[in-house]
């Protein structure tokens, strides 16, 4: 019997001895309290069938292992560096890995200063960028390998969207491109891409993909170079072909590349030296950050009917952030009617408990805050109006939200806000069950956060302070009266300011 068996067995005697015990109890006390609560108001929430659901969760075990991801730090660190080190190499040594490295691809990857400079920025300037990226890469290159295979388009592609968004489906550059592959709206709609109120498909990451390789596909028949189609996805085919006849008619890029604009003599450059950061980033002490998701753990549903995320998540028991995650070109967290139905991307486990409730979603009313764990957490989303002399730092420390989040969910590039500009701000606020009941029936009921201690303890005493994603220090010291970033990197030995990761803990001082 090998281990495939074996897993299979231990699995189904699990859940089918489970299943014959209590053939429709919830999986959690969560979805069992649901259940009790849907009994009331709506359809009752079924769980899943416990013999799929094991056949699913060995399937996705073995589509992990097949990626081989490894994120333990321990394992990856094979020249045992300190955790702090940054190594450094020279120019001979990392032109020589590019020559593997170019051995195997039809790119003409050159090592030049360019992308030597490039590489010092991947490797030492922004490392924490790049051990992100990394991690991202888990999800998503599976997912672009898969796709530029079926197109028979070379897979160092892939590399590129690390160039164009650094993984970040929700990216949006200064002029309107959005999404991995930063799709102008033009070329988006001339490749397939529908934007409308509730969906910007620039932004979901397979349909993105398939139309970035038909883009690259179209280029190439034009150039026949795959250099050229890079400089060509940034620029344009317009000012490639310009900049042909300005240098003679030549069809090399290296000889093209001066007579291109500054933004794309530099593109090609940083794809290079991003091929280069991807293959050897444990020689320069950078590993991946660990992802929300793994490709291999994810399915997709399709669905016919407007239907919200509160509404998938009554019935999945995942939060309406990861569905977030998961689904980023539904931009109002509704899923739309059209006349052809919707993919929704999920967790695996989500999918058997989706389709076992698919009969009854359309008909669940929009659920109410839930009570977990003697609590009612609910998703809210306030609007801020900007008043003159407001700046955006301040008002994420007023809100308790992150820097980063508060620029994402409004679109904003840098620090620039303006009076009168209205913002969104989403929290999860809790209630007591007694507070939820006395609120009950009221019209508009606007909920309040439960309050946090202003700095979370007596003067006098040493605080604990958790990172969270776009924390600076100069943030957290703001949210702590009489504390300054220096009071904190002297309290925290080894603290680098520009190295702080989410989760992290940091000592608080007392205020002086």
């Amino acid at each position: 019997m090998n281990r495939a068996e074996k897993i299979l067995i231990l699995f189904i005697s699990t859940f089918c001895s489970t299943a014959v015990a209590a053939p429709f109890q919830a999986s959690t006390d969560r979805d069992s309290s649901r259940i009790a609560q849907q009994d009331t108001t709506g359809p009752r929430i079924l769980p899943d069938d416990p013999v799929l659901a094991a056949m699913d969760a060995l399937w996705a075990e073995e589509r992990l292992d097949w990626q081989g991801f490894e994120g333990d730090s321990v394992c990856l660190n094979v020249h045992g560096f300190r955790w702090d080190s940054i190594p450094g190499y020279d120019a001979a040594a990392v032109a020589e890995k590019l020559t593997h490295l170019n051995a195997q691809t039809p790119f003409d990857l050159q090592y030049n200063k360019t992308v030597e400079a490039f590489i010092k920025l991947y490797t030492e300037q922004r490392r924490d960028v790049t051990s992100r990226v990394l991690g991202l890469a888990a999800f998503y290159y599976p997912l672009f390998e898969e796709k530029l295979d079926m197109f028979d388009i070379p897979l160092e592609l892939k590399h590129l969207a690390v160039v164009e968004s650094a993984l970040n489906p929700n990216a949006r550059s200064r002029v309107g491109a959005t999404g991995l592959w930063q799709f102008m709206y033009p070329t988006g709609k001339m490749f397939g891409l529908h934007v409308d109120t509730y969906t910007d498909e620039r932004r979901d990451p397979i349909k993105s993909t398939v139309a970035a390789c038909r883009y690259m596909l179209f280029l190439y028949g034009m150039y026949e170079d795959w250099n050229l189609v890079l400089a060509a996805y940034n620029a344009g085919p317009g000012n490639v072909n310009k900049a042909i006849r300005r240098s003679g008619g030549k069809r090399d890029y290296w000889e093209v590349r001066p007579y291109m604009p500054r933004e794309t003599r530099s593109y090609v450059p940083a794809f290079i030296a991003v091929n280069y950061v991807m293959n050897y980033a444990s020689d320069h002490n950078i590993y991946p950050a660990m992802p929300s998701f793994f490709y291999a753990e994810t399915d997709t549903v399709h669905i016919c009917r407007e239907t919200t995320f509160n509404q998938i998540a009554a019935v999945t028991d995942i939060s309406v952030a990861s569905l977030e995650v998961l689904n980023p070109s539904l931009k109002r967290n509704i899923v739309p009617e059209t006349e052809d139905c919707v993919p929704v991307y999920l967790p695996v486990p989500a999918v058997g408990k989706f389709l076992a409730n698919a009969d009854s979603l359309y008909e669940m009313p929009e659920p109410g805050p839930q009570l977990v764990s003697g609590k009612i957490y609910e998703d809210i989303t306030e609007v801020h109006v900007v008043r003159s002399g407001e700046v955006l730092g301040v008002i994420a420390q007023r809100y308790g939200v992150p820097l980063s989040s508060l620029r994402e969910w409004n679109n904003i590039r840098g620090n620039r806000i303006y009076p009168g500009q209205r913002l969104e701000i989403r929290k999860t606020v809790t209630r007591t069950p007694q507070a939820a009941t006395a609120d009950a029936g009221a019209k508009n009921e606007k909920v309040v956060p439960e309050a946090k201690p202003a700095a979370g303890a007596e003067p006098g005493e040493t605080r604990t302070h958790t990172v969270q994603r776009g924390d600076t220090l100069w943030d957290i010291a703001r949210m702590y009266p009489g504390v300054s970033a220096n009071d904190i990197i002297n309290h925290n030995s080894g603290l680098r300011s520009k190295a702080l990761k989410p989760g992290q803990k940091l000592i608080i001082p007392p205020a002086s």
